[in-house]
């Protein structure tokens, strides 16, 4: 019934007279006679539109709206109204986000237009909120990207949690994308309207912490010339990112703490608190557990703010999904710098699906922007990748002019034994980086101690050769 139009008005009589104009206009009409049993219907049947008196017994239009807010519903809703109350429409529209107010005694035009406007707005959220869950399954979700059973997991608790209104930690490794999270969950929440807001703690000296948190009015130190609004104030009917909440100074945190519990600001050097509706995220990359026990983040803070964990995998634990992200990051680099580079080739892919991006995603975005322009249009190859990841005298990127033996190629041969052409691919590596053995380990996929079990083997096998040949 996601057409339909629930009327709620403890009015019997007024219901009636809404119930016919609508159904005479063509709508399917449901009612109710207060808020909670508007909640009753709410459970088992989908509306297009909400049409809602604003004084009713038991529960009114006010707690009406904002428990439907709460629970993430974004039903237009319209507020009936008579003469005392239009301030109190006005205010529900703005403060409630409903869709618009009307006033009584109801006219059956001004009635139809808005209902049908409301029903278009209807429309168009289910088809985002259709597209989003389409992309979701086709692994985007905003601007995260990813098909692995890891990113599937994120996305799945991402949806989740964004219609809701509780505070959430997100944890992961740094370049691996909590804010991108962060920006999902807002824009896939109530608050998608409002602002997004992000502070990155780390940034900031401790001394100017506070004022960007919450403000400070001139004068209240030396150097506030001016007033400031502060993050929270910026942030009212958004959300607020508080990126690495663990660099947050120990007394900063209790502050933090009582605006949460509050919802009001104190301006520095002002003794008048503010309200403020903001749905507060916090990022980190570090363990939570560590940092309290390290006494840098107070165990009730996190508690607050760890309603619910979104846990980001590091992209070396994702390798699958770095071909759809750098697909995804060259279409955007294309645009920010006019170039026309259509992919990545095989070879490319290799090469970066086999680094081991201590630095994540942040790190790949940086590789593939100076592919991008180095490239500038067609295909990415091995020599427009960046010596982190493929540097000229790579070993196992082989000449793309000539198939000639060098530094920088090691051929293989029909009849070779593998073992053979692993032991000859370490040592060529081991030549190139100079026997540096971490960076070795880290070029053929090995771990350090991996590598050094090989090249024990390799010593070993190579002692028995010579000692074989001596006997004879």
């Amino acid at each position: 019934m996601r057409s339909g139009v629930l009327i709620v008005d403890d009015d019997e009589g007024q219901r009636g007279v809404l119930a016919e104009m609508l159904s005479s206009l063509g709508f399917p009409v449901a009612t109710a006679a207060d808020g909670r049993e508007a909640l009753t219907r709410l459970a088992s049947v989908s509306f297009g539109v909400i049409l809602t008196d604003l004084m009713m017994p038991r529960m009114d239009g006010f707690e009406l709206l904002k428990e439907l807010a709460a629970r993430g519903d974004h039903t237009p809703a319209i507020v009936l109204t008579g003469m005392g109350t239009i301030d109190h429409a006005v205010s529900v529209v703005h403060d409630l986000k409903a869709f618009w107010f009307l006033e009584k005694p109801v006219q059956p035009a001004a009635l139809r237009t808005l209902v049908e406007r409301a029903m278009q707005q209807s429309r168009l959220l289910n088809e985002t909120e259709r597209l989003n869950r389409q992309l979701a399954y086709q692994g985007v979700l905003g601007d995260l990207v990813g098909t692995s059973p890891e990113m599937k997991e994120v996305f799945s608790m991402v949806r989740q949690v964004a219609g809701t209104t509780a505070s959430v930690l997100i944890t992961g490794e740094s370049g691996t994308g909590k804010e991108l999270v962060a920006r999902a969950i807002h824009q896939l929440s109530a608050r998608r309207n409002g602002p997004f807001v992000a502070v990155n703690c780390a940034a900031l000296p401790e001394s100017l912490m506070e004022s960007e948190l919450f403000g400070h009015e001139k004068g209240a130190f030396t150097g506030a010339v001016d007033r400031r609004v502060g993050c929270f104030e910026q942030a009212n009917d958004g959300t607020l990112l508080l990126d690495e909440i663990g660099e947050m100074p120990i007394g900063t945190q209790a502050k933090l703490l009582r605006v949460l519990e509050e919802h009001k600001v104190r301006r520095l050097g002002s003794g008048q608190q503010i309200a403020v509706d903001v749905r507060v995220l916090a990022a980190t990359n570090q363990s939570p557990e560590k940092a309290i026990q390290n006494k840098r983040l107070r165990e009730d803070l996190y508690y607050r703010l760890n309603v619910f964990q979104v846990s980001l995998p590091p992209l070396r634990d994702r390798k699958s999904d770095i071909p759809m992200i750098a697909a995804a990051l060259i279409r955007n680099l294309n645009k920010k710098h006019s170039c026309r580079v259509n992919q990545i080739s095989r070879e490319g892919i290799a090469l970066l699906q086999a680094h081991g991006w201590p630095g994540n995603v942040r790190e790949l975005r940086n590789v593939i922007e100076r592919a991008v322009i180095v490239a500038g249009e067609g295909e990415i190859h091995l020599r427009h990748l960046p010596d982190l990841v493929a540097p000229s005298q790579h070993p196992i990127a082989r000449s793309e002019q000539s198939h000639e033996q060098s530094e920088d190629t090691l051929q293989i041969r029909i009849g070779d034994r593998l073992d053979e052409i692993e032991e000859a691919y370490i040592r060529r590596v081991l030549k190139y980086t100079n026997n540096n053995k971490t960076r070795t380990a880290e070029i053929v996929g090995l771990s350090l101690r991996g590598l050094h079990n090989k090249l024990n083997a390799y010593a070993e096998k190579n002692f028995k050769d010579i000692s074989v040949s001596a006997n004879r």
